[in-house]
């Protein structure tokens, strides 16, 4: 039984409209993202904010607005891939989408074929009629009621066979009279040398417009012409502008000039303009050729186009009076490929909506006579989609060695919801590819800006004498401090002096104790204040007049100081009432110093001391400063890093553990223990990577209710460690340029921080709402396949680039590294060859390999297709190669091996004993790989098996190789190395053990556990079978059973297993993360056992009461059934929807009751359940 939810929804575009939906006189935004449609409102200041969503049963695929007559609001149109279409209103009192028509299927037939491009629907300029394009040769047509009772019903016209079966584009014409026509552009063959047509139709043959034309192309046809470009694809109609000169119908044509109202034809190479009524043409070539694929209206004689290079071009029709002259075409700006163009004329927006890439929203002012400022970006909406592929990165893995003392580090598990996992994914197409790197964290909302002020050291929040709340900032700077105090406004004042703080000197530290007095430590000494009278009431100042009896480090809770002089000595003072006691002073060894040093807040009696030379860290008792426990922080004697920075705190609740020491090395890692309050001993020892540089820790002192801290760690990649549910979260944070911060809770600014960067301090507050927090290295090319080496600490891409060259496209494919932490490029690329083909990067795998010494070393392995160049002989006779790459100490990859091979390379896997798995064209080999030294290499094929058709993909666990097809689904083959006996040797073998007899379109394979393996589909089916070698016939063992099966509406392109540590009670394990085209990231896992009854039932109840509304109120149970050529099911297989079941929480509590009836749990045990469920992702 498996479970499934979103870590990341969906977030490419394919869809979108501007309408009046909201208000008669208001333009908002409409957008479709799969499964979802989103309202977005604009601002005064021109920006879009995101106003409701709406999730929908079904995979969008048409967005039209209508305008019923007489109505001052736009309808929506909606669209699925299931044929499901239906209409939606809002409704100003509940502030929701309303279903105005129920959802009803297209009627198709079993014989009709769907059509050649996607689903598409155009509406008449009225906003009256609808024309569906579903299948080759059909098209269904719909009509607004015309009557005020019927308005806004869309009703069934008819369903109108076609002579153009191969349409290309299509669109309704501007007209006057009052009756729709529309324009078909089509070819005559479905093959590519077929001509182009064009032809025009009325949509309707009768005066009231209620009977479909017959389009009879002999009867029917107002305009036949041939369109002499072979790309052309696109049709724009131009509306008719209003002129003192009337237009006639012209006897005598030849005499006619072209006028304003016809339709724009654009192609590859020209520009065909057709006046609709007078039927003259007027063409233009362009000055380069370009695919065009999206437009929008600026006005009636300009529109945008966009084309597939990213660019973002303007179509003019020159004209003389009403008279068209020619079209041109300027380029306007670079911009992410667009799948649509939105004009929003109000605030003279344009938005492109994009799959490949972000979608942006752009200020037009077409008439700046500087070129460049002519499209300005306004906003962008992140996408991370498509997902080409990805990789799970580990922040928490030990690749290094053990612990001293025999003690052994304990493996941290890939959880993405702790934030210890991260996700990179290789995304976007071309010039719009990407590497993004995904991980669980929590927002910063900035709240206010205190003042520009740079290079700030440290942090600390005071009450002012009287006051009840936090009122009072001070920061330290290199050479002074300055105080900055709050009203409960929240109005700001420096102050020139505050309760005898000496504010000449750097502050290391400045606290209030808990009997009120305050504490502050600068370089030069550690005094005692009293808050009302600013009188200092003990001073504790070092030995000396040197730089020697500097004070470097420092910290303190209510009790005692610690502090360090010098580096070289620690000093030990009690705080008494209205007395600063020495303790004990103690010298430090000649060979070592201090790097940093801690004292509890809640702990009495020690200290933590870290040291440079030993790379150690010590408990001191903070009476004698004898050290009570000590560890070494190195793994070997290669091992430099130095501690430099620690805290002591309960970060998880004291019923489930004691308290943790966090300690903060000098390359990146945060070393964690766990201390025993009775002995002081530590164990536990656990490693997470925050960055490449040493971290900061800045204590975060307990909310109400609690009794344990939180840390934040301010780095590269700034973290918020806190506690959740027993275990140790690391959340990512959005202050990226943080350097310092400490708590501030006002009465202006409640439960906040204050932020210090390198230039400016502000105040925020953190949102613990965990959310995909996404980094963006741009690559302008497709990442099509990745591989991460935590040895290296590197991620291994194969990437292809498009780029057009004087008119030619050029297609080059390379392998790059890309540094883990620092996620920037290092090293020099690999280009692959582009001879008399271009070489296209298939895979890219790591794997740890025996070196020609015998030792194990860390490669990467590339598989290549060749594409032949139609403008050169192919020279040879091979069809793809495998390259084995190595990395340098200057990481740099050099080539070890170059394999030719007679088929493409789709896919690689790795065997133990350095046996290479490759899937080619219509096999999969099983290879012998051997080093003969540090640049050259052998691969000797060892055994065969032929495929159904074409390997997608292969997964290896132990000896079973899992092959995934392009059309049979999965293979299940078995490797049976040579043996000999009895001197008599039998060679190796591939033997198939199981095979699923389905016919499945695969793409992508993992396996999960035991003897399960999760296959997706070219539909977005999830199918997750099930091997059974203890059946008991022949048949029983060698299929492969389904277990669970459900429909994701998102097609998969890559699935990559996890190892994730579960407690006893939790209810899913998670086995997978899952990409897919739309930019949606879920995790997969297995219901345990004890939840599977509760959780089926529990689903099963949410989709028959119905009482989770979805736009259109289409049937859950159809949406996620199975769905492929072969067959159909009625509802979902043994697979929780998870983003579904959480919808459960938003229901109100007496429907919530409802639902929970007769299942068992309480209402408040059952929201439990399901906020642990959404707590995993």
């Amino acid at each position: 039984m498996a479970y499934i939810a979103p870590i990341h929804r969906p977030s490419s575009v394919r869809h979108a409209l501007q309408t009046n939906l909201l208000s008669p006189d208001e333009d908002c935004l409409v957008v479709s993202r799969t499964n979802r449609l989103e309202i977005w409102r604009l601002s005064e200041e021109g920006a879009l904010s995101l106003f409701r969503s709406k999730p929908v049963n079904g995979t969008i695929t048409i967005l039209q607005k209508l305008r019923p007559k007489d109505h001052p609001l736009d309808l929506l149109l909606v669209g699925t891939d299931r044929f499901e279409y239906f209409t939606l209103a809002w409704n100003p009192l509940t502030n929701q989408l309303d279903t105005i028509k129920d959802p009803d299927r297209e009627p198709g037939e079993q014989h009709m074929r769907d059509s050649q491009s996607q689903d598409r629907a155009i509406v008449d300029p009225l906003g009256r009629f609808v024309a569906l394009h579903l299948w080759e040769g059909v098209l269904t047509i719909l009509k607004l009621g015309s009557r005020r009772t019927n308005a806004t019903n869309l009703e069934w016209l008819g369903q109108i066979r076609l002579s153009e079966l191969f349409i290309k584009a299509s669109t309704f014409l501007h007209s006057e009279t009052g009756h729709p026509r529309i324009a078909f552009l089509y070819q005559s063959r479905a093959d590519a040398s077929a001509d182009y047509k064009l032809a025009t139709y009325r949509l309707t043959s009768d005066d009231k417009n209620t009977v479909p034309s017959e389009f009879n192309p002999d009867k029917h046809r107002e305009i036949d012409i041939d369109v002499k470009d072979a790309g052309a694809a696109m049709l724009i109609p131009v509306r008719k502008v209003e002129d003192e000169v009337k237009r006639h119908h012209f006897r005598n044509v030849e005499s006619a000039k072209a006028h304003l109202g016809g339709l724009i034809v654009v192609g590859e190479t020209r520009l065909l303009y057709i006046d609709d009524q007078t039927k003259i043409q007027v063409q233009s070539p362009l000055k380069k050729a370009n695919i065009f694929v999206a437009w929008a209206e600026y006005n009636a004689t300009n529109y945008f186009l966009a084309d597939d290079y990213g660019g973002l071009h303007l179509l003019s029709i020159d004209h003389s009076g009403m008279e068209v002259q020619k079209m041109e075409v300027v380029k306007l700006a670079n911009t992410p490929r667009a799948s649509e163009l939105v004009y929003l004329p109000a605030q003279n927006l344009l938005f492109l909506a994009s799959h490949y890439g972000h979608s942006q929203l752009f200020r037009a002012d077409l008439l700046n006579p500087e070129p460049a400022q002519r499209m300005q970006l306004v906003q962008t909406l992140a996408n991370i989609g498509p997902i080409m592929d990805f990789a799970v990165m580990d922040m928490g893995s030990t690749t290094r060695g053990g612990v001293g003392d025999g003690q052994q580090e304990e493996e941290l598990g890939n959880e993405y919801s702790s934030g210890q996992a991260r996700i990179v994914a290789g995304s976007g197409v071309y010039k719009d590819g990407s590497l993004k790197s995904v991980r669980s964290g929590v927002g910063l909302e900035d709240v206010g800006i205190l003042a520009e002020l740079p290079h700030t050291r440290r942090l600390f929040s005071l009450r002012s004498y009287g006051s009840q709340r936090t009122n009072t900032l001070v920061v330290s700077f290199f050479t002074e401090t300055r105080v900055f105090q709050f009203d409960p406004q929240g109005e700001v004042e420096e102050l020139e002096s505050f309760a005898g703080l000496d504010l000449g000197v750097e502050t290391l530290l400045a606290m209030e104790l808990s009997n009120g007095q305050l504490l502050q430590v600068t370089p030069k000494a550690a005094r005692l204040l009293d808050p009302e009278s600013g009188v200092t009431i003990s001073t504790w100042e070092p030995q000396g007049g040197d730089n020697n009896s500097i004070i470097t480090h420092v910290s303190a809770n209510n009790e005692a100081v610690l502090l360090s002089i010098g580096g070289t000595s620690l000093v030990s003072i009690a705080i008494r009432p209205n007395e600063l006691h020495l303790n004990h002073q103690t010298a430090i060894s000649e060979q070592d110093s201090v790097a940093c040093l801690h004292v509890p807040p809640q702990i009495r009696g020690i200290g933590v001391v870290g040291f440079w030379s030993s790379g150690t860290v010590s408990i001191v008792d903070l009476q004698t400063l004898d050290p009570v426990h000590g560890e070494t922080l190195r793994d070997g004697p290669d091992d430099a890093s130095v501690p430099r920075d620690v805290v002591l705190v309960q970060v998880l609740p004291p019923s489930v553990s004691g308290p943790t020491l966090f300690i903060a090395m000098q390359d990146g890692y945060v070393v964690t223990f766990n201390v025993s309050l009775s002995t002081s001993e530590l164990s536990s020892k656990k490693r997470v990577i925050l960055g490449t540089q040493q971290a900061r820790l800045h204590l975060l002192p307990p909310q109400q209710a609690e009794d344990f801290y939180s840390i934040f760690v301010t780095t590269e990649h700034p973290s918020l460690i806190y506690g959740e549910e027993g275990r140790i979260v690391y959340s990512a944070t959005t202050a990226n340029d943080a350097t310092f911060i400490c708590p501030f809770d006002s009465e202006a600014y409640p439960d906040s921080i204050i932020v210090a960067s390198d230039s400016q301090i502000k105040i925020s507050q953190i949102d613990r709402t965990r959310q995909a927090h996404i980094q963006d290295l741009p690559m302008g090319e497709s990442v099509r396949r990745i591989a991460y080496s935590p040895k290296e600490r590197v991620f291994g891409l194969g990437c292809i680039k498009r780029e057009i060259i004087d008119g030619e496209e050029i297609v080059q494919s390379s392998f790059k590294l890309v540094d883990e932490v620092i996620f920037q490029r290092v090293g020099k690329e690999f280009p692959l060859e582009t001879l008399s083909y271009t070489e296209i990067v298939e895979t890219v795998i790591r794997a740890e390999l025996t070196d020609s010494y015998g030792n194990p070393a860390e490669r990467f392995l590339v598989g290549t297709s060749f594409a032949p160049d139609p403008d050169y002989a192919v020279n040879t006779d091979n069809r793809g190669r495998i390259l084995v790459f190595g990395i340098d100490d200057n990481r740099e990859p050099y080539l070890v091996l170059s394999h030719p091979l007679k088929g493409v390379c789709r896919c690689l896997a790795v065997m133990e004993g350095n046996l290479i798995v490759a899937g080619l064209s219509k096999t999969v080999v099983v290879a012998k790989y051997e080093e003969t030294s540090t640049t050259t290499a052998t691969l000797e094929m060892i055994r065969s098996f032929r495929t159904a058709t074409c390997p997608v993909q292969i997964e290896v666990k132990g000896n079973i190789i899992g092959i995934a097809d392009l059309m049979k689904s999965l293979t299940l083959v078995e490797y049976i190395p040579a043996s000999t006996e009895n001197k008599k040797t039998t060679p190796a073998a591939l033997v198939e053990v199981a095979k699923h007899g389905h016919a499945v379109s695969a793409t992508a394979l993992c396996h999960i556990a035991g003897e399960d393996w999760l296959e997706a589909d070219e539909r977005g089916n999830l199918i997750l079978l099930q091997r059974n070698p203890e059946g008991v016939t022949n048949e029983d063992k060698k299929a492969l059973r389904i277990t669970a099966e459900m429909n994701l509406g998102e097609m998969v392109n890559r699935i990559r297993g996890v190892q994730v540590k579960t407690g006893e009670g939790a209810m899913v394990v998670p086995r997978a993360f899952l990409g897919t085209v739309e930019g949606g990231i879920y995790l997969f896992g297995t219901i345990a056992p004890h939840a599977q009854d509760l959780l089926l039932r529990f689903q099963e109840r949410l989709m028959t009461s119905k009482v989770v509304r979805t736009a259109g109120d289409i049937d859950i149970k159809g949406y996620r059934a199975f769905r492929n050529g072969e067959r159909t099911g009625s509802e979902p297989l043994r697979f929780l929807d998870g983003e579904f079941l959480e919808r459960f929480l938003d229901l109100d509590e007496g429907t919530q009751r409802e639902v929970c009836e007769g299942l068992g749990p309480t209402v408040e045990g059952m929201r439990s359940m399901v906020e642990e469920l959404r707590r995993m992702h």
